[in-house]
């Protein structure tokens, strides 16, 4: 079976590997990515590593800015062939005339278990909004964004400790697994796929920098999840005065819920080593590392030790 991989974030390396690899039982004759991209302060160009992976194994690689506006790429992609479109964090709407182009179909490897957080940050909202499992679903690719029948899925649980990060690399590793699964299915034309349920979907849109920024009126345990959540990205912060001038406090997890509050939200106070939050209801221990604006990052300790906190600072009032 001859396969086209399509994909971009690095969830989908571990994928990518296994489709290279001997165990797979089909053919990668070419991959889909994105541009190139510069990075950094010296803007320098780099390539996304699922393209090196590519050219490293002697693989054609297709880089369009945008399949609906180049339909020099969708041919190209026609020219390769492919019985099988697999996707991954591909990072585009896939137009119709791609959907159409391999007999066997085109399926995508989604961050979640659908119905529940369809969209462009299913990792995070799982830690976010409580979950206690998380999964990868195979699923066919419509043109309605991640509401494809579903062929598979691969699960796991959601420690307490889990972060964005620590989440987004076991779900990397089971897609290897579950593509291992369904790969004979479609070859076979064997696969059954259950519709998703349009009352249970949920929706989890792409994040943005300011998404992170903490209202202390909130709970404690829920912001306990999104610090975790939003490690490494888009990362959590709040506003701290100090000496008459705002600066931007980035918290790093872990963090403790503690019962009980008798101070307003975002009053700080300091217990041994630790930094305590009120929050609307209970409070934070800030047991993790703290970076001001400006300053490198530091454990609790040392920020403390470096810096004056006046008794009744309160955060996010700037």
């Amino acid at each position: 079976m001859r396969i086209v991989f399509m994909g971009t974030g690095e969830i989908a390396l571990p994928t990518l590997r296994w489709l290279l690899s001997d165990e797979n039982p089909g053919e990668v004759v070419g991959i889909c990515t994105q541009p190139d991209k510069k990075i950094g302060r010296k803007q320098v160009l780099v390539a996304p590593e699922v393209k090196q992976l590519g050219i490293a194994a002697g693989i054609e690689v297709i880089q369009p800015g945008s399949l609906r506006k180049e339909p020099e790429s969708i041919e190209k992609l026609r020219e390769l062939g492919p019985d099988l479109i697999v996707v991954m964090a591909y990072g585009q709407i896939l137009p119709r005339t791609v959907l159409e182009l391999p007999p066997k179909g085109c399926v995508n490897l989604h961050a979640s278990l659908l119905p529940r957080h369809r969209g462009a940050s299913p990792i995070q909202a799982a830690i976010r909004d409580g979950d206690e499992i998380s999964g990868i679903t195979l699923m066919h690719v419509v043109p309605k964004l991640d509401a494809g029948d579903m062929i598979l899925k691969e699960t796991t649980p959601i420690l307490p400790d889990d972060t964005g990060g620590s989440l987004h690399d076991k779900l990397a590793d089971l897609g290897p697994r579950l593509l291992a699964r369904g790969l004979p299915l479609l070859a076979e034309g064997t696969a059954s796929a259950e519709p998703q349920d349009e009352s249970q979907v949920t929706y989890a849109g792409k994040l943005e920098r300011d998404d992170g920024v903490i209202d202390w009126n909130r709970d404690a345990s829920s912001i306990e999840r999104l610090i975790r959540a939003y490690a490494p990205w888009p990362g959590t912060t709040t506003s701290l005065d100090l000496n008459g001038e705002t600066k931007k406090l980035k918290i790093f997890p872990p963090v403790e819920v503690i019962p009980g509050s008798e101070s307003a939200p975002g009053t700080l106070a300091t217990e041994g080593e630790r930094l305590i939050v009120s929050c609307g209801q209970d409070q934070l221990a800030l047991t993790g590392d703290l970076q001001l604006e400006g300053r490198k990052r530091l454990p609790v300790a040392d920020f403390l030790r470096g810096t004056n906190l006046p008794s009744g600072t309160v955060l996010g009032e700037g």
